[in-house]
């Protein structure tokens, strides 16, 4: 009851700002324009400030485990392969982008933390499963949506340096290298300097958040029903199906079980949605995908805990 309580508390506020940003924009106190100005903001500022700061304040010399670091990174660049091979299902080439990324990109760096300290009292093994996943996260979104941006076109020579030049200056892959770097330095962090940094990061997250909700179109949405529920399913239970008894195999145990958990099993981030909008893709199927995996979130992941407590793993 009590991991149900945390997921609860820990998946419906995000739902509910979801919730408040679609009534807001009912109300007519939000609009098109002063939605889609929000998201760009969001793309352009708190989140890559929320990445840095994730990243330059991790100490990786007292935790570093490189084995478990290769497995989270090699798990999550199997994901994005399969959910790659699933999008060409899809008859709609335009929606492949969002259905990769919406299907393997968790909240693993805004949830990760926060749920395993609630379990062991400390952040543990997610620092490590931060470098190991979110970097990559983030290069293959950038990646992938550029190479399915509905409108693109052959991939000739100027496609592929447009995509390089995208990724390279990409906002949320600059914010991730400045905190890696900042980190590697051991560079230390003024207060003011952390206070200006961790304000500016907190905004991410409730913008991005009202901004997806406003923008949301059910009538759309519906017509995504299927895509959406294929993306969430893969999301919620089969990554965690498939690498959860691999990890237990190769001898991961308590806060490295959690860890990877919430890596292949949390709700899609809703950076998903920001990105998305900003590289050219319609958000519907991305917004849907955030919000069933939201809704369904506390209850998977609190059946997984309850398999892994049952069986002696954490």
């Amino acid at each position: 009851m009590e991991n149900l309580i945390f997921s609860l508390n820990a998946t419906v506020p995000i739902f509910l700002l979801m919730v408040l940003g679609f009534a807001l924009r009912r109300l007519g106190v939000i609009d098109d324009i002063f939605a889609s100005k929000m998201n760009k903001f969001v793309f352009l500022v708190p989140l890559p400030v929320l990445l840095f700061e994730d990243l330059s304040t991790v100490d990786f010399s007292q935790v570093w485990n490189m084995k478990f670091v290769l497995f989270c990174f090699s798990v999550t660049l199997i994901s994005i392969a399969l959910a790659a091979a699933v999008s060409f299902l899809w008859r709609d080439r335009s929606i492949r982008g969002e259905f990769i990324q919406a299907a393997y990109r968790s909240s693993a760096a805004l949830l990760g933390i926060a749920f395993i300290q609630n379990i062991y009292g400390d952040a543990g093994m997610a620092p490590l499963m931060i470098i190991g996943s979110v970097p990559l996260y983030n290069v293959m979104a950038v990646v992938v949506l550029s190479f399915f941006r509905p409108e693109r076109k052959k991939l000739d020579k100027e496609v592929w340096l447009a995509t390089l030049k995208g990724i390279v200056t990409n906002p949320i892959i600059l914010g991730i290298a400045a905190g890696l770097l900042w980190s590697a330095l051991r560079l230390p962090m003024p207060s003011i300097l952390e206070k200006t940094v961790s304000d500016i990061g907190a905004t991410a997250t409730p913008l991005g958040l009202m901004a997806m909700g406003a923008s949301f179109d059910l009538k759309k949405a519906f017509g995504k029903a299927k895509p959406a529920a294929a993306a969430a399913v893969m999301k919620l239970a089969v990554f965690a199906a498939l690498f959860l008894p691999l990890a237990v195999w190769l001898g991961f145990r308590r806060e490295e079980l959690v860890a990877i958990l919430v890596m292949l099993s949390s709700a899609t981030t809703v950076s998903c949605y920001v990105m998305a909008r900003n590289m050219g893709h319609e958000g519907v199927l991305t917004s849907s995908v955030v919000m069933l995996t939201t809704l369904f979130s506390a209850f998977t992941l609190t059946g997984w805990l309850y398999i892994l407590r049952t069986t002696g793993m954490v």
